[in-house]
């Protein structure tokens, strides 16, 4: 066991990738002398060379393309996309070729391409450099999306999608780069990568969350125990396909559930759980499943960023109103849209916000 941050886990994620299989071929921008933005890649280059970890031009679609002809030939490409509001020129390919390829050709050809893309907010980024497109990669057939919450998990899954034949996007949470863990490079307990965790076991109420705000509900699973409250915390790992037998067998267990993620609330992910587990646990649920999430507004600047992201105390509250509280679980009165954050949403909304 070694005590590293995410990003140093999914370093030595992708050397184990490298040495294990040398099908496997990093492509990127600055990935290579300069070890990536959040030097994830930092190392490699010199350690594997130029031909195995390609710095790549300011070319998304190009770079996705080349990854399409690597794996035609057999190789195993992995994208680094420098920021998730990147992703989008190479959209194309990922959606109409790298997701159906296989479909496409009755099997004949496999995709096995990682795509790697730091996502979400909390670092006071510039516009373009904080989104949260994970429900338009769940929403492609063809397309496996899976998201680290902690190092344990960004080493495992990152090597276990790079040895994946299907296609993956692999969403890095940026800002939990720095959070370190202990990990173990063969872990006993790992599971597959379609499958979601109890990371927090409970009795009370089941919160589901992904990527960088599994933290958070584990903070708020903490907090709520001051108050007598015992929260199970899920954490999803796999959106596409979502685990739903073991979010099942949590909420069957607590009667209740409060879904949480960054992304926008309309279309997101938190719908898509809602709408399944009320449809196979309405006979247990003793209240409405609650979303906590981003509001319907485009990423704001960073000064005001801290207001769009759900935080502790919403999440809290989400858990008092389905446990029926009149009150938050500090003792506090918390509207579910505070006036400052409804100002500030309805401002982005008209085009004012500044």
């Amino acid at each position: 066991m070694t005590e590293l941050t995410l990003a140093r886990a999914l370093n030595a994620g992708l050397r184990r990738a490298l040495e294990d299989d040398p099908r496997v071929v990093l492509l990127g921008e600055d990935i290579g002398r300069l070890g990536g933005v959040f030097r994830v890649t930092d190392g490699l280059q010199a350690d594997f060379g130029p031909e195995r970890v390609r710095d790549t031009p300011l070319a998304e679609a190009g770079i996705m393309g080349v990854a399409v002809g690597l794996a035609y030939r057999g190789f195993r490409p992995v994208v680094e996309i420098q920021f998730d509001g990147f992703v989008y020129p190479a959209f194309d390919q990922l959606v109409t070729q790298v997701a159906r390829l296989h479909y496409r050709t009755g099997g004949l050809v496999r995709m096995p391409i990682t795509v790697r893309i730091p996502y979400g907010g909390g670092i006071g980024a510039v516009e373009h450099h904080s989104e949260s497109p994970e429900a338009y990669f769940a929403h492609t057939p063809g397309l496996r999306v899976v998201t680290c919450g902690g190092p344990q998990d960004a080493h495992t899954m990152l090597r276990q999608a790079v040895a994946s034949d299907d296609p993956v996007v692999f969403l890095e949470p940026k800002r939990r780069y720095w959070v370190k863990g202990e990990v173990d490079d063969s872990p006993a307990d790992a599971l597959p990568l379609d499958r979601a965790r109890v990371v927090v076991p409970g009795t009370d109420v089941t919160v589901a969350a992904y990527g960088p705000l599994v933290l958070t509900a584990r903070d708020a699973a903490l907090a709520a125990a001051d108050e007598g409250v015992s929260v199970e915390v899920v954490d999803l790992r796999s959106l596409a396909p979502l685990d739903l037998d073991t979010l099942e067998a949590s909420v069957r267990r607590t009667g209740r559930l409060v879904v949480t993620h960054e992304a926008q609330r309309s279309g997101g992910l938190g719908a898509e759980v809602a709408a399944s587990i009320t449809e196979r646990c309405f006979d247990v649920l003793h209240a409405p499943v609650a979303r906590v999430t981003g509001f319907d507004v485009p990423y704001p600047p960073a000064k005001v960023e801290e207001h769009f992201l759900p935080g502790l105390d919403r999440l809290l509250d989400a858990v008092d109103r389905v446990m029926g509280r009149p009150h938050s679980l500090t003792g506090l009165t918390r509207a579910a849209d505070p006036p400052a954050v409804a100002g500030v949403a309805a401002g982005f909304a008209s085009g004012r916000a500044s």
